[in-house]
């Protein structure tokens, strides 16, 4: 990923993330060194960095990062404020910036509004061109911009209006590696948190019993590219979209293999992280689809005594077969996927 250079100075950072996973992307931010943490947010963290800005592009729960350029109160829901945002252009701050060759602007913001997001982006989007005597690119038909503009994104909360620049040429979810995709793939900021979770250590085996397009895997294989690990899934689709992206990483082992009953040997598996199929975006199939309970059973049973299983649920209540099967819940965080709420747990064997 070409990343938009930056001075070395210091920068102030906004990283957005999906909701919940605020206090995973902090713990990234602090491990990786990368700055000091001025602020949570709806979706986002802040931080001052001293550090190169492209450092943290490596941050892999964050959706994107970018600069903070210009912060105003926010107008209100009265179409009359759009004149108001326009503001934030003449306010953006872009000496940390290489020269705007072209302007987007992304949209988003809480509560009801007389106006839609298309039209905040426009006052602001036309309001920067202006200023930079560049070309604007309205999102208004859902066109692609060209590939030179800047990424602006701007966000109303209900106190505040915020204007920041990315710092990339792409949103960071956006994974190279994604080649091939398949309904209810995971997204790869939420993977990425559920493998941070695993505490995954070199030399170890970690299986996905359900691994869908290999994203679990691979975010994991960044992380933690000295262990071992192991993929099944029973759908060709499946199989084949996750061999296609993690054909470039090592220590990947893709087959065909029901995880209702896993051809492993008994406590052989130090780690495990899986999105089950548990019937909102993908129904289960195999021996799951009529024994839902064996994916608790199977992971119990191939576990290592102190082994750490991370699995993203749907209800907590599922929670309960778990707990019959001898894993203990020691950890449950909410996040918000594909607008559904679920939950990341972590389990261990009791």
């Amino acid at each position: 990923m070409r990343t938009r250079a930056l001075t070395s100075t210091a920068a102030p950072l906004v990283a957005r993330c999906v909701r919940g996973l605020e206090p995973a992307l902090s713990a990234e931010i602090l491990q990786y060194g990368l700055g000091t943490i001025t602020r949570l947010g709806h979706r986002e963290v802040h931080f001052g960095t001293h550090r190169p800005v492209a450092d943290a592009t490596r941050l892999r729960t964050a959706d994107d990062v970018f600069l903070l350029a210009a912060r105003m109160p926010d107008p209100g829901p009265a179409k009359a404020g759009l004149s108001t945002l326009a503001e934030l252009a003449d306010q953006a701050d872009v000496r940390h910036a290489s020269p705007i060759t072209g302007v987007e602007v992304s949209a988003s913001f809480l509560g009801r509004r007389n106006y839609n997001r298309h039209d905040a982006e426009d006052a602001v989007g036309r309001a920067l061109a202006d200023r930079f005597d560049v070309q604007y690119h309205s999102r208004r038909d859902g066109t692609a911009p060209p590939p030179s503009h800047n990424g602006w994104r701007l966000t109303l909360d209900g106190t505040h209006a915020t204007l920041m620049l990315r710092i990339a040429d792409q949103p960071l979810h956006r994974r190279p590696y994604k080649r091939q995709t398949i309904p209810g793939t995971l997204h790869p900021p939420v993977a990425a948190a559920m493998a941070q979770l695993a505490d995954i250590d070199p030399g170890q085996t970690v299986l996905d019993p359900c691994c869908g397009a290999g994203t679990l895997l691979i975010e994991a294989a960044h992380l933690r590219p000295g262990a071992r690990y192991r993929g099944f899934d029973t759908a060709h689709a499946s199989l084949q979209a996750a061999r296609t992206n993690a054909k470039d990483i090592g220590a990947i082992d893709i087959r065909r293999g029901d995880a209702g009953s896993l051809p492993l040997k008994d406590a052989s598996i130090d780690r495990v992280i899986s999105n089950p199929p548990w019937g909102t975006q993908v129904n289960p199939s195999g021996l799951l689809a009529r024994h839902p309970s064996r994916l608790w059973s199977e992971l119990r049973r191939v576990l290592a005594p102190k082994g750490i299983a991370v699995v993203l649920i749907s209800d907590p209540s599922a929670l309960t077969a778990a707990f019959k099967h001898d894993l203990t819940p020691v950890h449950l965080q909410q996040v918000r996927v594909s607008g559904i709420h679920t939950h990341l747990v972590q389990l261990r064997p009791c």
